[in-house]
């Protein structure tokens, strides 16, 4: 078969699907181009992220898992912006054709996407390193998006769901820490399979002055907003919200908080809230059923200062740097 018209059988098979239930979506995939139409008075948030064979995922992680991690984390940046998650483009290289991968890859990757109510648009394939990259597309309204640079002194710091597992898992498959096979299964759901808070990062768009993603470690991730703000910040890392799986896998206190703070890999969000917004912030959390924990404050004079029982604490490592050595 020639490669081009396997290429398109491929598209065919695996990728385009039944006329999108999203009105928004006037052409998808199958032209040169997507045409598609924003809803009035709204704005676009667009977010890129890549995952390479070697560097964001190896062997050990489930084919249909890569699916749903690379929406999850492209999802994950929109809802930091308090963004509904609609359109995904994809661009897949891979080596050799391998049927088998791609329908438990696509079976991952939509499963997700539909769970969200999100629309493949359009995207490319073509032969090389495995790599993978996705473009997502959402609606704000105007003037309602979360920015980094809102946070100001006073603000107290939230995270959201609990932190470290993904990392944890990461750190026992690579031998880091000793795990039981019990303690590593659990520990890679959230590894694997991360869940974007996007609900929680919409009803933020009156609550909150600043929020991000956690992908590379809250210290790390939450300079970021610090430096956007041009604000400092105090953190209590004996408050950190922490899975009984995770206590468990690392009962040592100091040794699990380095985790949590520097490990990445969450998924959750970190957002600053005005103390007349606390209570709000509170009943909202409720109603979604979602957990949300209040581990520092916001300060005038900048840098990050991190403390465990009242002592300071000297962070291991930054984070995840790709760049880093």
């Amino acid at each position: 078969m020639h490669n081009l018209t396997k290429e398109f059988s491929l598209i065919a098979k695996y990728f385009q699907r039944e006329q999108s239930s999203r009105h928004d979506i006037i052409l998808g995939i199958g032209d040169d181009a997507a045409i598609l139409t924003p809803p009035a008075e709204s704005s676009l948030a667009v977010t890129t992220d890549t995952m390479v064979y070697g560097t964001h995922f190896d062997d050990s992680v489930p084919v249909k898992a890569l699916g749903h991690k690379l929406v999850a984390v492209n999802v994950s940046d929109l809802a930091a912006m308090g963004a509904e998650p609609t359109w995904l483009s994809l661009a897949l290289t891979c080596p050799a054709i391998n049927e088998l991968w791609l329908s438990e890859f696509t079976s991952g990757f939509f499963a997700l996407a539909d769970y969200y109510h999100c629309s493949l648009i359009g995207g490319d394939v073509t032969r090389g390193p495995l790599s993978l990259t996705v473009t997502a597309q959402g609606f704000v309204p105007q003037g309602k998006e979360i920015r980094r640079s809102g946070a100001q002194p006073g603000d107290r710091i939230y995270v959201s769901g609990q932190l470290g597992d993904a990392a944890a898992a990461l750190a026992g498959q690579q031998g880091t820490i000793a795990l039981t096979d019990i303690e590593q299964a659990r520990l890679n759901k959230r590894l694997f399979y991360p869940t974007p808070q996007v609900a929680l990062g919409q009803a933020l768009r009156a609550i909150a002055s600043s929020a991000i993603d956690l992908s590379d470690g809250l210290a790390s991730d939450l300079q970021h907003i610090l430096h956007a703000s041009k604000v400092g910040a105090s953190i209590d890392a004996g408050v950190l919200p922490t899975s009984l799986a995770l206590s468990t896998a690392i009962p040592e206190q100091q040794s699990r908080v380095q985790l949590q703070l520097t490990g990445g890999e969450d998924y959750e969000l970190c957002f600053t809230v005005p103390e007349s917004r606390r209570g709000s912030l509170e009943t909202v959390a409720n109603q979604l059923g979602i957990e949300v924990t209040c581990v520092g404050v916001i300060e005038g004079s900048e840098g990050l200062r991190v403390t465990l029982n009242e002592q300071p604490l000297l962070l291991t490592t930054a984070g995840f740097n790709h760049f880093g050595v």
